[in-house]
């Protein structure tokens, strides 16, 4: 049974997340938190919250300042961010703290759980007509520079996704809890500067993988990557 945090302090938005979350998980647990000091507890308490929602314009946060809150203390939790404030500056520098998405209030419902569906998968989630607007090629070079960023485990996930695996799949492969893997998938992506595992597959498919030995099992790892 999965678990969301929701963090927004309008009864209203914070029922039509939660609407949202039910649509492809209706047995979700689901908690509610009006402020970052009510989140904070929340997650003191409660380990297994896959995903927060999170709104900027809170009445304890400005900006971004709370969204580093969260981070800082719980560096582990994927964060997507649901606001008002649609602009593509903030939605950039969002991003590039470490969001794993970025949407607007006026989503939909339907288009919210899709967009959860593929944050859940390993996606990176941004406004329609944001991912293309500008975003350059990167070149091979800048590709394996990137990747030598990645743990020796995240290798491994890496080399599964271009080879079509699933989380359920690479998680009996490498003998992971499947919340392993998607933690796993969300930093590589953003690691590599990438939106979605498919744009993976394609620009990794002609890069050969540094593959760690396969004698350095990944037996007992449980906690999500940093």
């Amino acid at each position: 049974m999965m678990g969301f945090l929701i963090i927004d302090d309008h009864p209203l938005f914070g029922e039509a997340l939660g609407n949202a979350i039910r649509i492809s998980h209706p047995d979700a647990r689901i908690f509610e938190a009006a402020s970052i000091r009510q989140a904070l507890n929340i997650l003191a308490t409660e380990r297994n919250i896959d995903l927060a929602l999170l709104d900027l314009l809170l009445p304890d946060a400005v900006g971004f300042s709370g969204f580093l809150r969260l981070r800082d203390s719980h560096p582990k939790l994927p964060i997507l961010i649901v606001s008002s404030v649609d602009d593509k500056q903030t939605i950039r520098e969002a991003l590039a703290l470490g969001a794993v998405g970025y949407l607007s209030k006026s989503t939909s419902v339907s288009e919210l759980s899709d967009a959860i569906a593929r944050i859940l998968s390993g996606s990176v989630s941004a406004p329609k007509g944001y991912v293309g607007a500008g975003t350059p090629v990167q070149t091979e070079a800048a590709l394996r520079e990137k990747i030598k960023k990645l743990t020796p485990q995240q290798v491994r996930v890496l080399d599964l996704i271009r080879n079509g695996l699933q989380n359920r799949e690479i998680a009996a492969e490498l003998k992971l809890a499947e919340s392993t893997v998607r933690a796993h998938v969300t930093e590589i992506l953003r690691k590599l500067g990438l939106f979605s595992r498919n744009k993976a597959i394609i620009e990794i498919g002609k890069i050969a993988l540094p593959l760690p030995a396969p004698c350095q099992s990944a037996r007992g790892e449980r906690e999500r990557p940093s």
